[in-house]
């Protein structure tokens, strides 16, 4: 069977090294913090300003309007939690400072190319964020996206058609079909969920390594 998207969850929140400093990106990637375990060091960077952002409360009665992510949804803070500028914020994504950063995508191409804030039709509200500065600062960008669009296409393309947020910047690619890992030599496939490596390449335009 697929992954659900608590699944690929999990599998992303599996392999963020210990001791990361991450940023997860607005939409999906938010739901990767309820599978960090605190014992493994992992810190949570927002983009509006938080380091030591926690899972979202258990119980709604424990919301706290000041404690959101830069989705607006509500966090919870972990000891030690930090809080700072906005600007401050976008300088430690800049410099370099985050060791992994979580991002959804509209397209992702075979050399890592990411699409992600805007389809390009027309009347579309293009939403660009942080993405961009993360997508250059991170150490290690991973996508969590569904390997097809609502119309069937494939979302890991040979290239881009739509706009981009970055050039080569992709390293991992998790699905709810497959894992794929992207670098010099290509798309490599790490795992499959409920399909082979021969059936992905029947829909994809991607040469695959199955190495």
């Amino acid at each position: 069977m697929t992954l659900s998207k608590a699944e690929m969850a999990r599998l992303v929140a599996r392999d963020i090294p210990d001791g990361s400093y991450v940023n997860l990106g607005i939409g999906q990637p938010t739901t990767v913090a309820a599978y960090l375990a605190p014992e493994r060091g992992i810190v949570l960077h927002t983009e509006n300003g938080m380091l030591g952002m926690g899972p979202p409360p258990a119980d709604p009665a424990e919301e706290d309007p000041d404690l959101i992510n830069a989705g607006k949804q509500s966090v919870t803070e972990l000891p030690g939690a930090a809080y700072f500028h906005h600007a401050d914020s976008f300088a430690m994504m800049r410099g370099g400072h985050l060791d992994v950063c979580v991002l959804g995508a509209f397209q992702v191409s075979a050399h890592g190319d990411l699409a992600n804030w805007h389809t390009g039709e027309p009347g579309a509200i293009p939403a660009v964020g942080g993405a961009m500065d993360l997508a250059i600062g991170a150490k290690q960008v991973f996508v969590m996206m569904t390997l097809f669009a609502r119309d069937g296409t494939p979302k890991l393309v040979p290239a881009c058609t739509y706009p981009l947020t970055g050039l080569a910047c992709v390293g991992r690619v998790y699905t709810e079909h497959a894992v794929f890992h992207l670098g010099p030599d290509g798309v490599r496939v790490a795992e499959t969920f409920g399909t082979t490596v021969e059936e992905l390449r029947t829909r994809l335009a991607v040469p695959l390594d199955a190495r």
